[in-house]
């Protein structure tokens, strides 16, 4: 009998949550792009680039920006397919336009478009709704991820209808923008360790937002850190938020940041010996009960370890060889070139 995958067995017959690369790099210049593309290429594709058409871009500049983008996106710059876009906002006139530009000129799709600002489900499922339409007028094969920014009350309190979406991939928290929004009842502190994980309302709203993206199977990314010197500060900050808020994923805003973050999401070498030990054991007994030194275990506790070995896959971390047939052909949501290569 064919030994059976985890993803084949694990869950239902559904598709496993969304596994995406623990990091989101912004840039938002053509300096800082191309630097950025240059550390993926070193690093690999453990970290997803977003290029910024948002905050990046020049006011009365917003076309010749996108077009930078568009150049980039699917060039020898851009080694792994995973390179996304920030759009402006639902409520500014750009955003369409840095859609229609970027998808018709780049060589391929962008890995994902990142909504910053929604307001609403509606206004994001709007947002996506035109994304999908221009895909379809463009002939671009697959459909494109979105990313959608959770710092508004609106969103927040659509956070669950926000993770339904279908087009959503991940949602993210943008503190600075949720803690300026309370005019002042916040204080400024909460932007920033230990306030914003300390802080009341701050804490809800982290907490939202995990539940609703697990809820769904999308990728909850944490908001960014503003330490850029001290490392410890930003290694501290992932940890919490991968250990006491169940993110994923977490922005970087400095160049430094990204190997910082990618090995606090990694899993420990032990984890890693004692899930594949476990999900080997489980493979060779048909996915059955099976007992793990004192341990018994079943599917339930499965998936959990299934979750920690592809993690460890995800941020470039050495799995033991043996593992290699449990993955099967599970990509892992890695997003090959090919995935996002056109259809004419």
């Amino acid at each position: 009998m064919r030994a059976l995958s985890p993803a084949e067995v694990l869950f239902d017959g559904e598709a496993p949550p969304a596994m995406l690369p623990v990091c989101d790099h912004y840039a938002g210049s053509e300096k800082l792009m191309l630097k950025s593309l240059a550390l993926q290429a070193q690093l690999g594709p453990v970290f997803d680039v977003t290029l910024d058409c948002e905050d990046g871009a020049q006011v009365g500049r917003e076309s010749e920006h996108a077009e930078l983008v568009a150049s980039l996106i699917g060039s020898e710059h851009d080694r792994f397919g995973r390179v996304g876009v920030r759009v402006h906002s639902f409520d500014n006139p750009h955003w369409r336009d840095d859609v229609r530009l970027i998808l018709r000129a780049a060589k391929r799709a962008p890995a994902y478009i990142t909504l910053p600002k929604v307001r609403s489900a509606a206004d994001a499922a709007e947002m996506c709704a035109f994304i999908e339409g221009t895909r379809r007028e463009l002939g671009i094969a697959k459909p494109i991820a979105a990313h959608a920014l959770v710092e508004t009350h609106g969103a927040l309190l659509d956070v669950f209808r926000l993770a339904a979406l279908p087009s959503i991939e991940a949602l993210s928290f943008g503190v600075m923008d949720f803690v300026s929004a309370h005019d002042g009842a916040i204080p400024d502190t909460a932007m920033r360790s230990p306030g914003q994980f300390d802080h009341p309302l701050v804490r809800r709203a982290k907490l939202e937002i995990a539940a609703a993206c697990h809820a769904y199977g999308r990728a909850p990314s944490h908001n960014v850190s503003t330490e850029v010197r001290d490392m410890q500060v930003v290694a501290s900050d992932a940890a919490r938020a991968r250990d006491e808020f169940g993110y994923t994923r977490m922005w970087s805003i400095h160049p430094a940041q990204v190997p910082v973050i990618v090995a606090a999401f990694a899993p420990r070498d032990d984890a890693i010996e004692t899930a594949a030990d476990i999900l080997l054991a489980a493979q060779a007994a048909q996915w059955g009960p099976i007992r793990h030194g004192d341990t018994l275990h079943d599917r339930a506790s499965y998936r959990y370890y299934w979750s920690v070995l592809r993690r460890a896959r995800a941020t470039g971390k050495m799995l033991p060889p043996e593992t290699a047939p449990l993955f099967g052909t599970d990509l892992d949501s890695r997003g090959g070139v090919d995935d996002h290569e056109r259809s004419r």
